[in-house]
């Protein structure tokens, strides 16, 4: 008896080669994630729920996140960064020592006026395969963590997917998009020795085309309650220190390729690291 062979769904693409993340997942997405990830993406649609998260992410969310801090941080390099146009999109990248890395350094420029809709990749487990993940991404984000990362092996092709929607996002305009070039959290160490680069960033970077401003943050901690505790007793320093736009001088213009996605992604880390020097430099003038 000859066994069948099974048929893959056709994904459509868009008119730069994109796919939809949704349709690529197909049967690959529980019905939660499905649920999950349509909610979020209607979100960005220009409405008023747009303008409502928008509004939270501004009023609220900064404003907590500025309060867990405010008796610890220095700023320093807001001279750098150019206009934020709100029409425009940027990204962000900075090293990741902390669950709240992308949380305070958005909550800075927040707080100066960044009017833009933000949103950072997060891992998809927990956040997008749990009921309490949806929970925590409304009440903590209000949906800023999008889209989903998939890092087991059977769904990694998914994370293509994630990347095409980020560019979209990114190009439609009014994006603020927080970008991690290690990939992952570093659990030790040398806080100013970075982790090797992910070229998925190097991949948004290329065919985004907005320019992309480094940050290095360091003295943050991966608990709320001893973050806020901290503040409160006003126990060591949050450190921010922003650079001027990345210059991947005519590295964009190269033909796209895995090499290629690395190499961008690799300079974004060099700019970081190269804030990461004037910041521990900051750090040791200060009184102990």
């Amino acid at each position: 008896m000859t066994q069948k062979k099974e048929r893959r769904p056709r994904v459509t693409r868009d008119q730069d080669g994109g796919v939809d993340l949704l349709e690529m997942g197909g049967d690959q997405l529980s019905a939660l994630e499905r649920f999950q990830i349509r909610f979020v993406k209607k979100s960005f649609e220009h409405g008023s729920f747009d303008r409502t998260l928008r509004w939270f992410q501004r009023n609220i969310g900064a404003k907590w996140i500025n309060g867990s801090t405010r008796n610890l941080r220095q700023i320093h390099g807001l001279d750098r960064l150019p206009k934020l146009d709100p029409d425009k999109s940027f990204i962000c990248v900075s090293n990741h020592k902390s669950f709240f890395d992308m949380y305070v350094i958005t909550s800075m420029l927040v707080g100066g006026g960044l009017p833009h809709r933000i949103l950072f990749p997060v891992r998809s487990r927990f956040f997008y395969d749990h009921p309490l993940g949806f929970a925590v991404n409304g009440l903590m984000s209000f949906f800023a963590m999008y889209p989903p990362v998939f890092h087991d092996k059977k769904r990694q092709a998914l994370n293509l997917a994630g990347i095409d929607e980020v560019v979209r996002l990114l190009r439609k305009g009014g994006a603020f998009v927080g970008l991690h070039p290690e990939g992952t959290r570093q659990k030790g160490g040398d806080p100013y020795t970075l982790l090797p680069a992910q070229s998925g960033v190097g991949r948004i970077i290329q065919r985004a085309r907005v320019q992309v401003l480094p940050v290095f943050i360091n003295g943050l901690t991966n608990s709320i309650p001893e973050q806020v505790a901290v503040n409160e007793m006003h126990k060591g320093k949050v450190i921010v220190v922003f650079g001027k736009p990345v210059d991947f001088g005519t590295m964009l213009d190269e033909p796209s390729s895995p090499r290629l996605h690395k190499k961008l992604a690799e300079h974004t880390i060099d700019a970081i690291t190269e804030l990461g020097h004037e910041e521990r430099e900051i750090r040791a003038k200060l009184p102990t």
